[in-house]
């Protein structure tokens, strides 16, 4: 038996991938709960913004929001910010295992375009870099003081980028890109942008000097948008399992109504924890997401359908549906020489990529 490394090297970043991924969206959901479930305290203290009460395990935990004094500083104060950090390395590890190093097998498909794999690769890391750089320009511009349109202005951009890429790679590595394009933003956010407001903050009490609010609140905003595309960004690292979508050829639209709808649900989930409130209006977005995704899908009966001869390209009528004993017939003179358990192939004595 060969021992591929590269197979094994994608299971154990993919297993450290989804586990810091875990913890990093977790501490993310709970933190933003968290901040908007603080209570003004009944008796008032100094500092103190509100405070919390929770049960868990077996024991309650109460939890206080305050602004310190350089005196009050604690010895040990916890940081989360290595989930965010591991969580990026080991996806950027996993995307260039799986599409960067396996000679273009899973980044190209030349029915879309004739770009090489050097050009592909180039294309996807300009695509994360260059992502994060439009992103965060726009929202350190003064159009920041408008979100709405501000936000507006981002969908479009990871519409637009979903587009070309699904038009120049393959549909599955242009979901994926997407996604890790999204990936970046919200890991640049914490590393960039997040942890030195709050590093500023801490060096400001530690000095005893006035606290400057401004950074505090930019890093308070960029975490909302790490809290808002969670959900969209969790179902494009598992689209690869739903070929429905991504193997569209709208995939792009489909890709940009399922965003639009689980930010829409990932906010009802903000305003309120109370299922009367979320549950229905979500219902209803689902309801509303998937009349949109049938609309999109759905093809008449008498449709055009390329036809690829081995010699000539033909165009005809699909009237009716291929019968699968046709399609068996196919697959036993094409796959099975080289894709079954036990290929017979002179060439490929191994099934490639599966």
């Amino acid at each position: 038996m060969d021992f591929n490394i590269l197979e094994w090297l994608s299971l154990i970043v993919r297993w450290v991938h989804v586990i810091f991924g875990i913890m990093w969206i977790g501490s993310s959901i709970f933190f933003n709960w968290l901040d908007s479930s603080f209570e003004p305290l009944k008796a008032p203290e100094d500092g103190v913004v509100g405070e919390v009460w929770m049960v868990h395990g077996g024991g309650f935990y109460h939890v206080k929001k305050k602004y310190l004094k350089a005196s009050e500083m604690p010895e040990n104060l916890y940081w989360f910010k290595w989930e965010a950090g591991f969580t990026f390395i080991t996806g950027i590890t996993l995307l260039s295992i799986v599409y960067y190093l396996s000679g273009g097998a899973f980044l190209l498909d030349s029915t879309v375009s004739n770009i090489t794999n050097g050009q592909a690769i180039g294309l996807g890391i300009g695509t994360l870099i260059i992502g994060w750089l439009v992103y965060d320009t726009i929202w350190n511009s003064p159009l920041a003081k408008k979100p709405l349109m501000t936000s507006t202005a981002c969908f479009l951009m990871v519409i637009g980028v979903a587009y070309a890429l699904t038009h120049i790679l393959s549909s599955r590595a242009a979901y994926i890109h997407v996604g890790a394009m999204m990936g970046t933003i919200m890991a640049a956010n914490v590393w960039i942008r997040i942890l030195p407001g709050q590093t500023k903050m801490l060096k400001a009490v530690k000095e005893g000097k006035p606290v400057d609010p401004a950074p505090g609140l930019r890093a308070k905003m960029r975490s909302k948008h790490n809290n808002y595309m969670t959900y969209p960004v969790i179902f494009i690292m598992i689209s690869n399992h739903f070929p429905i979508t991504y193997g569209n050829d709208l995939n792009w639209l489909i890709l940009a109504v399922l965003i639009v709808a689980s930010a829409v649900i990932k906010h009802f989930l903000n305003t309120s924890e109370n299922f009367s409130f979320w549950a229905p209006r979500s219902a209803g977005v689902m309801a509303v997401s998937l009349l949109a995704l049938m609309f999109i899908t759905y093809k008449p009966k008498n449709i055009e359908a390329s036809v690829i001869d081995t010699n000539t390209m033909v165009t005809q009528k699909a009237v009716e549906k291929v019968k699968f004993t046709q399609v068996k017939q196919i697959i036993n003179q094409r796959c099975v020489a080289c894709h079954s358990t036990k290929p017979t192939d002179d060439v490929f004595t191994v099934a490639p990529a599966g």
